[in-house]
């Protein structure tokens, strides 16, 4: 009888454990034709945080509620006034943050160049891809292979990034310059010490 000895696991084929651009071990999976172009963003995100070093991290859609009291008196921030104790409802801060899951991400600001903006050193950005990035908005671009953080300005077909902190440059961006949006800004998480 003439075995065959074709297909099947052959010792020292195949690639290597995780030497994938991933870095790790990677899953086929299935996924409808409907929904590959809300999932390829994140993964090509994923891949630019690898090379990058830019931590990001994506909204979940099974993201658990975090309910916070809400008073219904409001804060002077002028002088004290008495305080209501009138517990009006509780809110959850992602539905006030996150206002499309599949599209949201965060990422940590690094450096100061948009101080001027309110965004300091290791902030939270919440970035919406699914918005337009309008002259005016602040988005996170990749500019020649580097990511960063800074007002979008358009005029008359020339593009510029624009930093909020004059020690900064802006980023004139034309000839052979490559120019990726991202996303648009839409809240940031700062804390105070």
């Amino acid at each position: 009888m003439n075995k065959n000895n074709h297909g099947g696991a052959r010792k020292g084929a195949g690639r290597k454990k995780n030497s994938g651009s991933f870095k790790e071990g990677t899953k086929v999976l299935r996924v409808p034709f409907s929904l590959v172009d809300s999932i390829l963003p994140s993964i090509e995100m994923y891949k630019s945080q690898l090379k990058s070093g830019v931590e990001v991290m994506l909204a979940k859609e099974n993201t658990k509620e975090l309910l916070v009291p809400i008073f219904t008196s409001r804060v002077q921030a002028g002088f004290p006034s008495p305080a209501d104790d009138h517990l009006e409802d509780t809110l959850d801060l992602n539905t006030h943050l996150i206002h499309h899951k599949e599209a949201t991400f965060f990422v940590k600001a690094q450096g100061d160049s948009m101080l001027g903006a309110g965004i300091h050193q290791g902030d939270i950005l919440i970035v919406d891809r699914s918005l337009t990035a309008k002259s005016g908005k602040i988005v996170i671009a990749v500019v020649d292979g580097e990511f960063t953080v800074k007002r979008l300005h358009k005029y008359k077909g020339n593009v510029t990034l624009k930093a909020e902190n004059p020690d900064f440059e802006d980023i004139k961006i034309g000839g052979t310059s490559e120019l990726i949006i991202w996303g648009v800004v839409t809240s940031v998480i700062h804390q105070y010490d």
